[in-house]
């Protein structure tokens, strides 16, 4: 796989300490205690056991409660990293190269594949991290009271705060390593491009959460069966259409700030506000009617305990980051790498834990701890 290893990837590879000969095959194993640093492993153990919990959750919900609205956002978040991120990381065997160069590089993990590409860490965080987001904002009963749209900007908002946790650190601790050249990553928020700040930490969530609700979700909760055959093709379409959210939701910033990194940016964190805006006031405001008069009696307890050992970990690795931040120099460390923004990071700790802890304050019903009972059954 030389012939597709480009010039910018093996100068990421290198910054992070492999190079394009030390990838190779579909699938590669290493020996965990020989990454770059321990923190590789940490993390990859962490996100993919929360995810595989989350997959049996999921199948358990199923077979239990009839519910498959957890197993559609699972496989649904997969099926869409398989449609964004390849054309990533290899441009030119998609024909894209002559517009889109290496965007960044990952480094290598004790599971690879595609030739060093796609960790299998990546592949497990994005059902893992959408998980916790829609069941967060689920458990608050937000999709009920306010429908589709303004319960998927929620999960957005949500998963925002959890994953900027982890973006932010990302470079400093060489998990992976942007192409700081490149014009699609500007403008820059210290280490992290401003667009995946706002468009892969919030608005694929919003996408796919939309996505899911409006073609199960909300079906789920009026009594609908599925067909086995049904689930397929709607999981499918839930990736694809994910896929094409992720490009209409930011359309304002790539068409009005096109020439100019200053007004992309501008637009792109001011659609960022506005969503966070909205989202924590129906957060508020559903968590308060809950407090005052419970009405939703669905829990997930997975979703609640998993979050909180995510932040655990995250505080930890942060933790053992800060001498070597705050030692940085014109945003590097002495090591060399680049480091994020620790107070919007201290921003999203305080978010996701305070979400978290407000699924855990809902009065109790007598009614069974993670189920929602159907009004009516029909089949779809």
């Amino acid at each position: 796989m030389s012939d597709l290893c480009t010039p910018t990837f093996a100068d990421l590879a290198a910054r992070l300490g492999f190079s394009c000969a030390d990838t190779g095959g579909l699938v590669e194993f290493r020996n965990p205690a020989a990454l770059e640093n321990w923190t590789l492993p940490v993390l990859e153990a962490t996100i993919v056991l929360g995810s595989v919990l989350a997959l049996l959750y999921a199948i358990q919900r199923l077979r239990r409660h009839g519910d498959p609205t957890n197993l559609v956002l699972w496989f649904g978040a997969t099926a869409y990293l398989f449609v964004i991120e390849p054309p990533l990381y290899f441009p030119s065997a998609f024909g894209i190269a002559d517009h889109v160069d290496t965007m960044f590089a990952h480094n290598v993990f004790t599971v690879d594949f595609l030739w060093g590409r796609l960790p299998l860490y990546i592949v497990a965080i994005y059902p893992l991290m959408a998980t916790l987001a829609f069941e967060l904002v689920r458990m608050l009963g937000v999709f009920r009271r306010h429908g589709v749209l303004l319960g998927a900007a929620c999960v957005g908002f949500v998963h925002h705060a959890f994953y900027e946790i982890f973006d932010q650190i990302g470079p400093q601790l060489r998990w992976w390593e942007w192409s700081v050249d490149n014009p699609i990553n500007q403008p820059m928020f210290d280490s992290v491009p401003l667009p995946s700040v706002v468009v892969f930490a919030a608005l694929w969530p919003m996408s796919l959460a939309l996505c899911v609700q409006y073609f199960v979700g909300r079906h789920v909760d009026a009594g609908t069966n599925f067909t086995g055959r049904q689930l397929i093709w709607r999981t499918v379409v839930v990736g694809l259409l994910a896929s094409v959210g992720t490009f209409v939701l930011p359309l304002p910033a790539t068409i009005f700030g096109m020439g100019s990194d200053s007004v992309r940016g501008f637009l792109y964190a001011a659609e960022l506000f506005v969503l966070s805006v909205v989202a924590i006031v129906l957060l508020y405001r559903r968590w308060s009617a809950q407090r005052a008069e419970p009405t939703e009696p669905y829990r997930n307890r997975l979703a609640q305990s998993y979050a909180l050992i995510y932040l655990a970990v995250m505080a930890l690795l942060w933790a053992t980051a800060l001498p070597d931040y705050t030692a940085a120099v014109d945003g590097h460390t002495p090591n060399g790498d680049p480091v994020g923004n620790l107070w919007y990071t201290i921003a999203c700790f305080a978010i996701a834990l305070t979400t978290v802890l407000a699924t855990f304050t809902l009065p109790q019903r007598n009614s069974p701890a993670s189920a929602i009972q159907p009004a009516t059954t029909h089949t779809a």
